[in-house]
């Protein structure tokens, strides 16, 4: 293309643009973000407001005079508390560390086999799989704890954390996402240059399947660092800061304000790896994946 047809090309490419329509898309996705923002915005405030304000008849969504007092009663109340509050901050973290990390690892292993290869009885398993994400974590949570008790894990971390090992919404969605990005002609590609099965999983699949990766990262980040009184942890020690940052907040009205800082807390670490997620799923679908 030469350099007048060039400039002719880009000419028409600027006349096929409507401004109108860019400007309404534009306006669109502003009062959609605005209104996915307002819950945040509004939770924010109120952990920002007086208790005076906090009971205000109507309510308001900016805080008239904001102060960092629920931030410092809370402050305040968990240095006050039995165990020292950073035990409570380390039992969640390595929880969900491990716990996110283990079920990421475990769930792709599980699903590059289910996926890649037919073998008897994988549509049963993929069925079992599928029939499973029907019930709720209340329904299992009987079995769980008999599983746990038989095997000498109540009152410890990895009561929590191997079921967050085998839960199977990660298998089935790291399963499906290999369906769709991982093709076959690829793999069959690696093993003419002879590639082990652990080369092609780790030097290829794994690559192409990094925004179902984030995608459990976001929701069992989320999950487990919520986690707050369970029957498999007794000892004072081993419990996560939800359960202690719920016993501050138990006192009623009195601690309106400070349960609306506890909200704030406790969102905050979620909030920080979707943003991070988020930025590699979109970078990562866009670039990802070769269709037969």
């Amino acid at each position: 293309m030469n350099k007048t047809q060039n400039v002719k090309y880009k000419k028409l490419g600027r006349l096929s643009r409507s401004k109108g329509g860019d400007f309404a898309m534009v306006l669109f996705l502003t009062i959609f973000t605005a209104m996915m923002l307002l819950p945040l915005v509004y939770a924010v405030n109120m952990s920002l407001k007086s208790a005076g304000e906090l009971w205000r008849f109507p309510p308001t969504i900016f805080a008239v005079n904001p102060t960092f007092k629920n931030y410092r009663d809370l402050f305040s109340l968990m240095s006050d508390t039995w165990v020292p509050m950073i035990r409570y901050i380390f039992n969640t973290l390595f929880i969900t560390v491990v716990g996110t990390v283990g079920h990421i690892i475990l769930a792709s292993m599980a699903a590059y086999p289910l996926s890649k290869y037919k073998f008897p009885g994988s549509k049963t398993i993929f069925v079992i799989i599928r029939t499973s994400l029907m019930f709720s974590g209340a329904v299992l949570s009987i079995p769980n704890y008999l599983i746990m008790n038989t095997l000498h894990l109540i009152d410890s971390y990895a009561a929590l954390i191997l079921p967050a090992f085998s839960s199977t919404l990660g298998l089935y969605l790291m399963k499906q996402f290999m369906d769709q990005m991982v093709p076959m002609s690829l793999l069959e590609s690696a093993d003419l240059d002879g590639a082990s099965e652990w080369v092609k999983f780790k030097k290829i699949v794994m690559p192409l399947v990094k925004p179902a990766t984030a995608t459990l990262l976001i929701l069992e980040t989320q999950r487990l660092w919520q986690t707050g009184a369970t029957p498999y942890i007794y000892s004072e020690e081993k419990k996560t800061l939800s359960y202690a940052l719920s016993q501050i907040t138990t006192s009623g009205i009195a601690r309106a304000g400070v349960g609306a800082a506890v909200s704030i807390v406790m969102l905050l670490p979620p909030l920080l790896v979707f943003i991070i997620s988020q930025s590699n799923v979109i970078e990562t679908m866009s670039t990802s994946g070769i269709k037969e």
